[in-house]
């Protein structure tokens, strides 16, 4: 997945900014989160794509050295386990800002308080 930015929607860059508050975390942290979360979700195939009228990232600065690893997490869960036919490298940012946006969303609903980002983390018995 090759890109140098990428800009997310109005509505996650202001739920960001109010994550931002509540937990003292950067919003490049909160997106991979909201990336994981979404990733856990399921695909996105069918969902509309976000505007671009929000927050600009560059590559490293959203996901860091773990470029890679959520560009193959990306291609896994939408492309299955046996791809008949990859999907475009523009199709799969369209989904990265789809995933953004609905991890931002359950984030937003789900976290209140820094605590709350523990709840997020499995712990064994």
């Amino acid at each position: 997945m090759q890109y140098s930015k990428l800009k997310i929607s109005a509505d996650a860059t202001s739920k960001l900014r109010s994550l931002r508050q509540r937990t003292g975390l950067t919003p490049n942290l909160l997106c991979r989160m909201a990336i994981m979360i979404s990733l856990e979700e399921g695909s996105v195939r069918g969902t509309p794509v976000p505007d671009e009228n929000g927050s600009e990232f560059n590559a490293y600065t959203l996901t860091g050295e773990y470029g890679s690893l959520f560009a193959a997490l990306l291609r896994w869960r939408e492309e299955g386990p046996n791809p008949k036919k990859p999907i475009s490298n523009d199709e799969l940012l369209r989904m990265l800002r789809i995933h953004i946006a609905r991890g931002v969303g359950s984030l937003s609903v789900r976290v209140k308080s820094p605590l709350d980002l523990l709840q997020l983390v499995p712990h064994e018995g």
